[in-house]
């Protein structure tokens, strides 16, 4: 439960649906796609034969656009959804595969992939690897002791009240400080804890605490686990919900460590931050402040042998993916239960992630290499330039703006930095030590690493120029406080882009993407940082309750959209992104209808430019997903599911309504008095 305002506000990612618990068929790559010269899809970049005519484009358009792939398709047993996304995640899951394969005994990233793939020393070892953090646990006597052991869980097995961070300053955004929000759990949200309609996951995560804690010999599990799961949900009962979470000024608190002391005693601060291995801060961000406050006292009134099982349960949790088959088997008995799969993802699949995770510049560096042409980022970067002017003519343009602020926005816009592909200078790994016959500790160790990455730069100045995902990751982010967009190799490939398809295609795939991660910079939070990166109000009084009042009309219609039975959109929670698709798809269109130059688009296949513009978007967000996936979704990620992505932009979108006909009576129609009207 990290603090959303740094994860969401300081940087708004794409997020592909699920895409972190789901994958599907091996396709060609970015690479092979460019060699022969033809789109990856159709004859000019949308498969036509996905679509579904029956079905009236202003009563259902993703049906329209997908509708026939919809039906046929069926979500792998070991997917939570599957989709556009899901398939090209797939396909850079095969690439990286064949490259870890080729370099098992040569290269770092090769070795880590060999020592996961090694089953039969992983269960010749069985728990023992755990035995020694166990240990650390067992051996503490005073709360003392436990709060420096909650802090030294930074880095390692293990778990804390508060979670931690490092970013760019709110006040100062040239320099890093330390970030502070509420921690503790280990179910998804707060609402697992309290609402009635996960009971089921709630029993399914008793039921492993109990099973894990007789797994590590704990003479009690049962008991065990009722003292845990009691424990986290009076966590959760103090808990911001996860829509507070994202309100910048709500969870910009700036606070020293010697205020905190006082504001939330119940924890020995100077202990915790002696494990965690940081000075006491002058400044820092406490996200969630009074959630901190309340989890102290929680921690203070909590018997000291049950902060041990809860510290010892997190830790076998933690560590079971790289235990033996009986723990991996356990963790998976609970897991599904969020996501509804009924299949364990295959153990190659399981390595790759790791090897993702834990070294990916380094496996990036070469994966780039293979899969990203330098033409492929010379055209993205153009697309970019296209993107930002269109947008720059929206704010000129728009009548609900006062001068000042559109000229704070245009100030904004124009030091907003572009990174796409992969960062001008990979990290070095040198000083990582990988042992093929280690798994354990291989993570241990690399867990380590890259925490002390991150920290390094607490109390330094911000490094524009880093990146927060890796080269090949399927998404791309708004870094916030760091006013940059990027857009990784990985989402840089059909059908999202395709260097051979028609130009409207890629305006209405990656261009809604670009669209989306620029216009990030101007949502409903977004709009809070100016083009330093610094939170600030730049905004006058009345052009911002304009702002919020077409908001407010935006996130009505989405509140009516039931992704599961049972489980509307929370507008709150997805306000920001919501806004993010629906001015993306717009500055997208405008920057496709700019390129023409003032020429008519040509008809292809009989269908306009703008048509064809309209369904690569649908298209690149056709996705199924399973209903217990969805209700998580809707539960705790600011992204509204697939299917909402593409009808809640559209509905208010002229242009849109002009392309096919839509008409008053159809299922999607609004009328224009009604449409939102945002950037």
């Amino acid at each position: 439960m990290k603090s959303q305002f740094f994860l969401a506000a300081a940087l708004s990612a794409l997020a592909m649906p699920q895409l972190a618990l789901a994958q599907a068929e091996p396709a060609a790559t970015a690479a092979a796609a460019t060699a022969t010269a033809k789109p990856m899809y159709g004859t000019w970049g949308v498969a036509l034969d996905n679509r579904d005519t029956s079905v009236k484009p202003g009563d259902d358009f993703e049906k329209f656009a997908s509708g026939t792939w919809i039906n046929k398709t069926e979500i792998p047993a070991d997917k939570a959804a599957m989709g556009s996304g899901n398939e090209v995640n797939d396909r850079v899951q095969d690439d990286l595969r064949a490259q870890l394969m080729g370099g098992l005994s040569t290269t770092k990233y090769g070795a880590l992939y060999a020592s996961f793939m090694d089953e039969a020393r992983i269960e010749a070892l069985g728990l023992t690897p755990l035995k020694a953090d166990l240990a650390k646990v067992a051996a503490v006597k005073t709360r003392a002791q436990f709060s420096r052991l909650m802090g030294a869980t930074n880095g390692q097995f293990g778990i804390s009240l508060i979670d931690a961070e490092v970013g760019a300053d709110t006040a100062d955004p040239t320099m890093n400080v330390l970030y502070l929000g509420q921690g503790g759990i280990g179910l998804p949200e707060r609402e697992y804890y309290l609402a009635a309609k996960f009971k089921p996951q709630r029993d399914a995560y008793a039921a492993y605490i109990a099973r894990t804690m007789k797994a590590i010999g704990n003479p009690d599990p049962a008991g065990a686990a009722k003292a845990i799961m009691a424990f986290e949900t009076a966590i959760a009962t103090k808990s911001w919900i996860v829509a507070d979470r994202r309100n910048i000024d709500k969870v910009n608190n700036p606070m020293s460590s010697a205020a905190l002391a006082k504001y939330a005693p119940g924890i020995d601060w100077a202990q915790w931050f002696a494990g965690f291995g940081v000075p006491p801060q002058k400044r820092m961000i406490v996200g969630e402040n009074t959630a901190v406050r309340d989890l102290a006292r929680i921690y203070a009134a909590t018997p000291l042998a049950t902060l041990k099982l809860w510290q010892q349960f997190h830790i076998a949790d933690q560590a079971a993916p790289y235990l033996t088959k009986a723990m991996v088997d356990s963790r998976f008995d609970y897991t599904k239960t969020l996501t509804g799969v009924t299949t364990l993802r295959p153990r190659w699949k399981r390595a790759v992630q790791l090897v993702d995770g834990s070294l990916g510049e380094l496996v990036g560096q070469d994966y780039v290499k293979a899969h990203f042409p330098p033409q492929a980022k010379a055209k993205m970067e153009s697309l970019v330039a296209n993107l930002k002017l269109a947008m720059a003519d929206r704010i000129r343009s728009n009548d609900w703006m006062s001068a000042p602020t559109k000229t704070a926005a245009m100030d904004k816009l124009t030091r907003m930095d572009v990174m796409v592909g992969y960062p001008d200078t990979f990290r070095s790994y040198d000083a990582l030590k990988i042992d093929a016959g280690d798994l354990y500790g291989n993570v241990m160790r690399a867990n380590r690493f890259n925490t002390d990455y991150a920290m390094a730069d607490l109390g330094k100045k911000v490094d524009r120029k880093k990146w927060g995902m890796n080269p090949q990751t399927v998404n791309a982010y708004n870094g916030g406080l760091e006013n940059k967009i990027v857009f990784p190799a990985g989402i840089l490939q059909p059908p999202y882009f395709d260097m051979n398809a028609d130009d409207a295609v890629n305006y209405g795939a990656i261009g809604a993407v670009i669209g989306h991660e620029i216009t990030h910079g101007f949502d409903d939070q977004g709009r809070k940082i100016d083009a330093t990166g610094a939170v600030r109000d730049w905004w006058t009084k009345e052009d911002a309750a304009r702002f919020d009042a077409q908001a407010k009309i935006f996130g009505a219609q989405y509140a009516k959209f039931e992704a599961a039975p049972g489980a509307f959109i929370n507008p709150e929670l997805t306000m920001g992104e919501n806004i993010a698709d629906f001015a993306g798809l717009n500055v997208a269109l405008d920057a496709y209808h700019k390129s023409l130059g003032g020429q008519a688009a040509p008809v292809i296949d009989g269908l306009t430019g703008d048509q064809r513009f309209f369904l690569a978007f649908a298209q690149a967000w056709r996705a199924k997903q399973r209903p217990d996936s969805l209700k998580n979704q809707v539960a705790t990620d600011p992204h509204s599911p697939a299917r909402f992505r593409v009808l809640g932009p559209l509905r208010n979108i002229q242009a849109w309504y002009d392309a096919f006909g839509v008409k008053p009576g159809d299922a999607m129609y609004i009328a224009p008095e009604q449409r939102a009207k945002i950037w």
